[in-house]
């Protein structure tokens, strides 16, 4: 296996995504090492915010949140997870588990911002994050979740099998336009070749294709019983949980109920079911999430 490196040069022609360059460096386990990217805005003292990507974005998907986050007073970070954006990429489909992601986001956070956050997730930042905050949930000061869930079994929908069977051998797995295709708005043609950059070929595009067979949506997957046992510690969380759903999003419609019904700090929240938003809502409506999560920062005396 080898540890693939995105050019710099990818890069270079990126728009409206003037963010300094932050790095980490992440034990992958059996010896190996990689990179990682973040973003990291406003005061290094600020309360900070994380603000975690799925499949198959990265950190440029944030670009219309951040400066609205940081302009609120907020430590904003960003990090792309291993396999994306401008960080390494590890060329072996294979290699990517549901448990080395949260095991190499863990690193991250622990080194880069031990303090409580708020915390924003999307589509697998959700899988990651919320994760996350079961195991510590004292880190974590408040939460704003959007087009994600935590699954632990069940059975899965059809068109779920059909994306997840697309995603691991279809010849045709362009980045760019599948994230055009999942807004409820039109993407440029900058921001869709921004959004192929991290991937100059196939073999960087292991971990985008390992993501969606590594969902456990079916009993019996990897993945299933952490799940299962991260739950009463999530659904125990207490402080301010806010949902905000994409009413055009295929993927997670409804799932919105379920964090609703089960976590505590959902109770008496403002949740929104977006219009015009499709899957990724960062994209169709970065200023109603960037205020949620201010509201939720407020609400949780997080930020003044």
């Amino acid at each position: 296996m080898e540890i693939l490196r995105t050019p710099s040069e990818r890069f270079a022609d990126i728009p409206d995504y003037p963010f300094a360059e932050n790095w980490f460096e992440v034990d992958l386990g059996d010896g190996l090492t990689a990179r990682q990217h973040y973003v990291d805005e406003g005061p290094k003292d600020a309360p900070p915010v994380l603000l975690f990507h799925g499949e198959p974005s990265w950190s440029f998907l944030y670009r219309k949140m951040i400066p609205i986050l940081a302009d609120a007073g907020l430590r904003v970070l960003a990090p792309d997870l291993i396999g994306f954006g401008k960080s390494d990429k590890p060329d072996d489909i294979d290699y990517y588990t549901y448990a080395r992601h949260v095991d190499w986001l863990k690193q991250w956070r622990s080194a880069v911002e031990p303090r409580p956050a708020a915390l924003f997730v999307q589509d697998w930042g959700g899988l990651l994050g919320l994760r996350m905050l079961a195991h510590d949930p004292d880190l974590f000061a408040c939460v704003v979740a959007s087009n994600t869930f935590l699954p632990a079994g069940g059975t899965p929908s059809q068109a779920f099998l059909a994306w997840r069977e697309f995603s691991r051998n279809s010849p045709d797995f362009r980045i760019g336009a599948l994230l055009d295709r999942a807004t409820a708005t039109e993407r440029s043609e900058a921001e869709i070749a921004a959004y192929d950059a991290p991937f100059p070929t196939e073999a960087h595009k292991a971990g985008a294709r390992a993501f969606p067979s590594l969902v456990p949506v079916e009993d019996g997957m990897l993945g299933v019983e952490d799940n299962k046992a991260a739950w009463p510690a999530l659904a125990a969380y207490d402080k301010p949980f806010l949902t905000l759903f994409g009413e055009e999003d295929p993927v997670t419609k409804g799932s919105e109920k379920f964090l609703i019904d089960r976590i505590a700090g959902t109770e008496g929240q403002p949740h929104r079911i977006l219009p015009t938003c499709g899957h990724f809502c960062q994209e169709d409506q970065p200023e109603a999430l960037a205020e949620g999560v201010i509201a939720m920062a407020r609400r949780a005396g997080h930020l003044a």
